[in-house]
């Protein structure tokens, strides 16, 4: 990666990273972190929405709300900004509760698998599409190694796969696609801290209002609570951060197949935290979803395309 663009990641981070070796491994290391952060909301959302009896309005409520509140401090803490600005933008906090909402919502009706499918198709074709359209150009080997990465997805979720209901199906995939546009905007953002907190904060009363909408529906549970919270506070909030920060230095193809990781660590999760077997299948997947992503991601010349 150019080392002009790894430097405005070192800003947006902590200034401690200035030596040779940050500059060269923070990229890949940062989008790691963000991974895992990722798998972990979604195994965070799989127990809250399938286990306990928390509603997903009031889920994505107290998940955001959790995220506003913790990153609000953590931005007061370290002073990221200079003027007294909120940050963030009213377009990707919209982007963001969709995202937030959809996910919920469609999980109660459709099968993790099934989900986890629609979600990372719309947020590839998001991403992609839209790098296409501003000139950015996939060579050969990319395009073999998305494909790859795609059939390995599926490998890795086919038994579990189903056909959704409907609305659950149109639910998922909006919620994928405002997830790439949340991302694709993130491409911009110079202060990665400052970006997502004002996000944050500017989708609370978006979550708020669909909380009263569906007010008929409330049913809180202390568990699920607990769950919404570690996911809005932790593996949403900080876990966005970490992603914006990287965001910048990742082509939208990239960014957009790197994420299909997110499943094959969520089952490493399942395998670890859970007790779930190992299996020759979820082997074979995880190498061919990687090793794709490796094609897609290991360029020569990387090339930025602005926003």
């Amino acid at each position: 990666m150019p080392n002009s663009v790894a430097c405005v990641v070192v800003t947006n981070v902590s200034p401690v990273y200035a030596n040779p070796f940050s500059l060269s491994a923070r990229v890949p290391i940062l989008t790691l972190a963000a991974m895992i952060a990722f798998a972990s909301n979604s195994l965070l959302c799989r127990a809250a929405l399938k286990q306990t009896s928390i509603d997903a309005g009031s889920f994505t409520f107290v998940r955001v709300f959790s995220g506003a509140v913790v990153l609000w401090l953590v931005r007061r803490m370290i002073r990221t900004t200079r003027s007294g600005g909120v940050g963030g933008n009213w377009i990707s906090a919209l982007a963001l509760l969709l995202y937030a909402a959809g996910f919920s919502f469609a999980y109660v009706a459709v099968a993790a698998g099934t989900g986890a499918l629609l979600l990372f198709g719309a947020v590839q074709a998001t991403m992609i599409l839209w790098g296409l359209h501003k000139g950015e150009c996939l060579r050969a080997i990319q395009i073999l190694g998305l494909i790859v990465a795609m059939t390995g997805l599926v490998v890795l979720l086919f038994p579990g796969l189903s056909a959704p209901p409907l609305l659950g199906s149109i639910l998922m995939l909006g919620a994928g696609v405002a997830w790439g546009v949340y991302s694709l905007r993130g491409k911009r953002e110079k202060n990665a801290v400052t970006a997502t907190t004002g996000n944050f904060v500017r989708a609370v009363p978006f979550a708020a209002a669909l909380s009263i909408i569906f007010l008929r529906w409330l049913d809180l549970d202390l568990a699920g609570v607990i769950y919404a919270i570690i996911s809005g506070a932790v593996t949403s909030g900080l876990g966005y951060v970490i992603w914006y920060s990287v965001l910048p230095s990742l082509k939208a193809a990239s960014a957009a197949t790197v994420q299909l990781s997110v499943p094959v660590l969520a089952a490493a999760g399942g395998i670890l935290l859970l007790g779930e077997p190992l299996t020759l299948r979820y082997l074979l997947a995880s190498v061919a979803i990687l090793g794709g992503i490796a094609l897609v991601v290991l360029e020569k010349n990387p090339a930025r395309s602005d926003l």
